[in-house]
Order: C-alpha cells, then sequence, then structure tokens
C-alpha cells in the first residue's frame, strides 16, 4: 500500500523555523488538506515531500509513481497539448517515445524487435493504446475545449496552459498526488468536477488550497502547520478548526486549574516554610513539581483585519448599464445588458475562464469601452479596483510603507504603520521592498491601499488568488460590512455567500443579472455556471 513518510524533517530560512522533527505519515486511500497560513512553509513542504527541494535534517520516502502539479507553465510551449497531459505517466510517455524512436529506423535488428516487445507490453500495461481519449477526458473535465487537444502550449492562455498541467499531475494513475493550489484558475464547473475525479482517487493525495469548500468536500484529513510542527486532524477544513480550538482550549483550560492550584501551594509553603509543618511543607512543594504547565507555544495563525470605510457616500443610483454589446473574436461577453446597481448592492461577478469577466470589471474602470450602449457612474462615486493580475499596480524600488504612503502623502506614517500592522506588515515587514513580495503579501498591500483611500465602490477581480484562508474569511467579513457597493469576481462559493446581494452571472445563454443572493441563485440553476434564459422576475433580460 502506496505511503508517503517523512521522519525527523527540519526546515528554516534563517532565523525562521517553519517546522522542526516533524514525523508524519500519508496513507493510501486518504485524501490529505496542508493548511497554514501565508508564509507558514506549505509549499516548501510539498517540495519537500515531492523531492524538488531538500529538507535541512530528516528523510522522506514517497512511491515511485510519485505526480507532481508543476508550476511553469512556459515549460512545454512547443509540446502539443495532449502530449503534455501524456507525459504525466512518466513510464508510458517513456516507452511510447522509444517506440517512436525504433519505428522511425529503416531497418528493426533481432534485438530491436526485443526491445519494441518489451516497449508493447509497456504501453499495454500503462494503458497506453487509450491515452489519447484519457487525455482528452481530463482535459474537457477541466474546461479545456476539444479544439484546443491538438494545439501546441505555445497557443493557449496562461489559466487554460495551468489546467493542462493539472490535467498531466492526475493522468495515468499515480500513486500518490501532490497538489499546490489546483484550484487556482478554475471556474465552479471544474472546481465541481476536480472535487468528484479526486474523491474517487485511491492514492495518497495531498493538497494545499485557499478554497475552503473545496477541502471540506474532498478531504479525509487535515495536516496543519502551527506551532512548528505538522498536527494531522481527522475530517474536513471546518473539523480541523473545531478540533484545533477543542484541544488548545482544554490545555488552556488545565493550565489555568494547574496554575491556581500551585498558588494555593506556594501561599502554603511561604506561610509555614519557617513553622512546625515542616512534613506538609515537604509534600506541597513535591506536589508544585509534579504540576508543571504544558508548554503552550504560540500559534503563527494571524488574521488580517479588513475594514473598508467609505470617505463620501455615493448617489443612491450608483451605476446604470445601459444595453451594452462587447465581443471579442472568441467569446461574446454581453449582448444588449442592462442593469441599475443601487447604493450599498454586493455584486458577485460569477463564470466560466475566458468568458468575459475580467473584461466586464474593465469596462466598469473605463480601461476598455463596450462595442455599443453606455456604462454611466452616478454621481460622487470614486472606485477602487484589484486587478486580477496583483502586481501590475506594484511600483518597484520603494518599501511597503513608502508605496502606500505615496497614495496618501497627507497620511501621517502612524496611520499608514497601523493600517499595514492590521494587515500583518508589523515591525521590520514595513520595510520590504515592493518587488520582494509573495502572491499573499502583494494582494494584501493592495487592500491595504483601498482600506486607506476610502472609496465607496470596490471593483475585485479575483482577490481571493494568493491569499490564506483566514485572509479570506476577514475579506468576507470586510465586504459584508462595507457601507459602499461592490463588484467581486471570484469561484470562491464561501465568500461570495458571505457578502453577495446580487449576482451578475455569465452563463451558458449569456449574461444574467440575478436580484437575489447566492443561495437563491444555486437553488434556482445549481452551483454551476450554465443557467439558461427565463430566470423569472429577478434575471435581467437578455
Amino acid at each position: 500500500m502506496a505511503t508517503v513518510q517523512v521522519q525527523d524533517v527540519t526546515k528554516a530560512y534563517g532565523q525562521k523555523r517553519l517546522f522542526q522533527e516533524v514525523t508524519v505519515g500519508f496513507h493510501a486511500g486518504r485524501r490529505y488538506g496542508v493548511t497554514g497560513p501565508n508564509g507558514a512553509g506549505k509549499s516548501t513542504f510539498l517540495k519537500i515531500l515531492s523531492g524538488e527541494l531538500e529538507a535541512d535534517t530528516g528523510t522522506v520516502q514517497r512511491p515511485s509513481k510519485t505526480s507532481v502539479l508543476k508550476q511553469d507553465h512556459y515549460a512545454f510551449e512547443s509540446w502539443r497539448v495532449l502530449d503534455v497531459v501524456i507525459s504525466g505517466n512518466a513510464r508510458l510517455w517513456g516507452a511510447l517515445q522509444a517506440k517512436e524512436g525504433l519505428l522511425a529506423k529503416r531497418e528493426l535488428t533481432d534485438a530491436d524487435g526485443v526491445e519494441l516487445a518489451e516497449l508493447e507490453c509497456v504501453v499495454a500495461e500503462e494503458d497506453g493504446y487509450t491515452a489519447e481519449s484519457d487525455a482528452g477526458e481530463l482535459l474537457s473535465g477541466l474546461g479545456v475545449p476539444e479544439s484546443d487537444h491538438e494545439k501546441c502550449m505555445s497557443e493557449l492562455a496562461g489559466g487554460r496552459k495551468l489546467r493542462v498541467l493539472l490535467a498531466q499531475a492526475l493522468f495515468g494513475n499515480p500513486d500518490a498526488l501532490l497538489l499546490d493550489e489546483p484550484t487556482n484558475n478554475l471556474d465552479i464547473d471544474s472546481i465541481r468536477w476536480l472535487e468528484r475525479f479526486l474523491q474517487n482517487y485511491r492514492g495518497v493525495l495531498i493538497t494545499i488550497s485557499h478554497d475552503r469548500r473545496f477541502l471540506n468536500e474532498i478531504c479525509t484529513h487535515i495536516a496543519d502547520i502551527d506551532y512548528e510542527t505538522i498536527i494531522t486532524y481527522t475530517g474536513g477544513y471546518d473539523d480541523m478548526i473545531e478540533a484545533k480550538g477543542q484541544v488548545r482550549g482544554k490545555i488552556e483550560q488545565e493550565n489555568s486549574e494547574r496554575k491556581k492550584k500551585v498558588e494555593q501551594l506556594q501561599d502554603f509553603v511561604a506561610r509555614f516554610a519557617a513553622g512546625t509543618r515542616a512534613s506538609q511543607v515537604q509534600s506541597r512543594k513535591k506536589q508544585i513539581e509534579r504540576l508543571t504547565l504544558t508548554d503552550l507555544k504560540r500559534s503563527n495563525i494571524e488574521r488580517p483585519f479588513m475594514q473598508f470605510l467609505v470617505k463620501k457616500p455615493s448617489s443612491k443610483q450608483t451605476l446604470t448599464i445601459e444595453t451594452i454589446d462587447k465581443r471579442w473574436p472568441e467569446v461574446t461577453v454581453c449582448e444588449r445588458f442592462r442593469a441599475v446597481v443601487t447604493k450599498g448592492e454586493k455584486i458577485a461577478i460569477i463564470g466560466r475562464s475566458g468568458v468575459g469577466k475580467t473584461t466586464l470589471c474593465k469596462m466598469l474602470m473605463g480601461e476598455i469601452a463596450p462595442d455599443a450602449g453606455r456604462i454611466e457612474w452616478g454621481t460622487q462615486t470614486s472606485l477602487g479596483y484589484l486587478a486580477q493580475d496583483h502586481r501590475e499596480g506594484i511600483q518597484g524600488g520603494l518599501t511597503v510603507t513608502e508605496w502606500l504612503h505615496s497614495h496618501q502623502p497627507s497620511a501621517n506614517l502612524q496611520e499608514i504603520r497601523g493600517l499595514l500592522g492590521r494587515m500583518l506588515f508589523k515591525g521590520e515587514e514595513g520595510m520590504k521592498p515592493t518587488e520582494a513580495l509573495s502572491g499573499g503579501e502583494a494582494v494584501r498591500l493592495i487592500f491595504s491601499k483601498l482600506m486607506l483611500m476610502k472609496d465607496n465602490v470596490l471593483i475585485l477581480d479575483e482577490p481571493t488568488n494568493h491569499l490564506d484562508l483566514e485572509s479570506i474569511i476577514a475579506l468576507g467579513d470586510g465586504l459584508q460590512k462595507f457601507e459602499g457597493t461592490a463588484f467581486v469576481v471570484t469561484h470562491d462559493c464561501d465568500l461570495v455567500s458571505s457578502f453577495a446581494t446580487r449576482v451578475f452571472a455569465f452563463t451558458d445563454n449569456g449574461l444574467v443579472d440575478w436580484q437575489g443572493s447566492y443561495e437563491d441563485y444555486t437553488e434556482r440553476f445549481g452551483d454551476g455556471e450554465k443557467a439558461g434564459r427565463g430566470g423569472g422576475q429577478k434575471s435581467a433580460q437578455l
């Protein structure tokens, strides 16, 4: 039975120790989610498991047929898409390449014939004769259309390339599967397909994800990185949070009771140490020695505090969209779409990848004009924007504090530092160069700017990319309490449920304006993005 076994593994960067002398086993038939805040070492741990990175101490044993989700989507630019997927089974791919080389010869020797027969056995054992159809099925399930399967990788958009790499990792029934953020760049339908696929997977699955619902749906266990170690809990993410709180709460209660008892005993010893009750004093001292407090290391989980205030409210009718059309050569973004948005509405923008959600955001920002129709903002509106490419608005050559201060020079440094502290840039973190920021840090810095500027309209395009679960929960809280108007592109169902009062849904039959909650929308159409016409009184006319 396949197992990934970690023995006495330690990893540190400089003075920061991620985990120390960790021993843990991951077993076949179980699906593990690796959790922890940004910077806890989740991706580092997965790289150690895969062999890409060496631990400072300790060993890792893994099955020979271990598959890893690759992150470099430019590594296969000249490859055919189907070949990239099939290469995920290294044994099969090697046999197919060797077989092709032999068949290209003008004449085959006897030795070549023997080798060819052996290669045919490998191809048969690895289901090579159905490899292309199996790869095509994976690609289609992950939202890569059949028209792309014969293309070169260089012809695909970045999001589709990442889907191809995910299909590559899933291909060939590996004994162990290591997936770092597999739901990034997937739409809701593709995430649901992936959930069903992984629920039927029988090997060892170890995955990192910031999608709370995904972890709850697929995980049988959670491996949580905290307190400089890795603790395994049974169940999904919510089960882990509950169990972790109960364990820590129980230890804290026991420590409190022990502390009170120790104080009582110490008081007795202090009062009677010089008296005639020497034997009783000695007995109390021994009790004190036995009542040692359980060591509670400080958790590294921290939740940022997101509070989006409004400097000046907008007019009641915040946005008017009058019968707009927008088309690209390969996609119709919207056709005669119209909507009126009033102050305080929170709109989730959902739909498959590539249908035009980012284009809609750019039209709202005035960066792209509609082909026909009109978009008009009400009076007193001010727009705060988080682009899908989170880094594009962060200038290099500055510290975090300097960059944030440059957007409002009138703000005093104490206010800037306080704001950064709430977004977990504490102490020297405020002096970090902007070009050295991780993906999660870059997003948190942009949120710091949005909180500083106090705009009354927020347009957020995929804000959860690179955020950890604690930050996503904080974002949901902040959006729910925001008194302005928000437009948020996301595939995170839990986040949408936490704030949305209205849904703009890109569906098989156009852009639908559902004037109700996300729960009402999914009850009517399901949680995919295939809603049709005729959504009743809550659906805009298309």
